[in-house]
């Protein structure tokens, strides 16, 4: 997939083989792009009932990450962290160019550092977007590094206490690029209380400041998971019942309006 800047992007599309190109069918991209994660092509079980339902599944392979490499990692790192950003928008258009899906009916989810492309993408593309879900994410990067585990991500994402530092961290904060009356799309917000990697408090305050400022009416939700933590160690039953609620969450709001 071509970016804005021309650089191929790896893009990972996932559908029952009889899909129809019309560009009405429900879709949910997701991304990671940080640390060098490599996020390999893979077929995930669990997903059968969204194709059986006529659902797309796409995994963009974002600058940060590791799909090719160390550059590829450097490429989306620091203070060049908008190709993350911007590579994550840029394979969300190609779906729809391609006529997988379009914006009524497009959805996005990432998880911990994933929020860093989808929140990035919903306060810079809202119109792109039917629905949101950001699971434990950091959405509030300008106040990472005050958190248990914020010192160990400098290296990757900046510190406030340098110019270079702060610059790259306003580029992946979320929070503070909302803007009131802007009519965003349906959003779900999930934490767990135990998460000593990205505090429940950085998804509230990005799900309290939505609420107060979108203009479309379209619900901003916040699902807490009372003895849960970052997603590892989960047990099979909170796994599962995390699932049902982000799937049917976009279903919900990605129903063609």
């Amino acid at each position: 997939m071509p970016a804005r800047d021309r650089t191929p992007i790896p893009l990972t599309v996932i559908h029952h083989k009889d899909l129809e190109l019309d560009g009405d069918n429900p879709a949910v991209l997701t991304g990671y792009g940080s640390h060098g994660f490599i996020d390999l092509p893979e077929f995930r079980p669990e997903m059968l009932a969204w194709y059986e339902r006529g659902g797309v599944y796409a995994v963009a392979h974002l600058r940060g990450g590791g799909a090719y490499g160390r550059e590829w990692h450097e490429a989306g790192r620091g203070a060049r962290k908008e190709a993350t950003i911007t590579d994550f928008i840029d394979c969300a258009e190609h779906l729809i160019a391609l006529g997988y899906t379009r914006p009524g009916r497009l959805a996005a989810e990432g998880a911990s550092s994933g929020g860093i492309p989808t929140g990035g993408a919903l306060v810079r593309r809202p119109d792109l977007w039917a629905a949101m879900a950001i699971q434990v994410p950091t959405v509030n990067a300008t106040r990472n590094e005050f958190t248990e585990s914020g010192p160990i991500n400098v290296p990757e994402f900046g510190s406030v206490t340098t110019e270079e530092g702060l610059r790259a961290l306003l580029i992946i904060d979320a929070y503070l690029r909302v803007r009131d009356g802007v009519p965003y799309p349906a959003v779900l917000l999930t934490t767990g209380l135990r998460d000593a990697r990205v505090p429940p408090w950085q998804p509230a305050k990005l799900a309290a400041r939505l609420q107060a400022a979108t203009a479309s009416g379209r619900p901003v939700l916040m699902r807490v998971e009372e003895n849960g933590g970052h997603g590892a160690g989960s047990t099979r039953d909170q796994e599962q019942a995390l699932l049902a609620d982000v799937l049917a969450f976009i279903l919900h709001a990605s129903d063609g309006s």
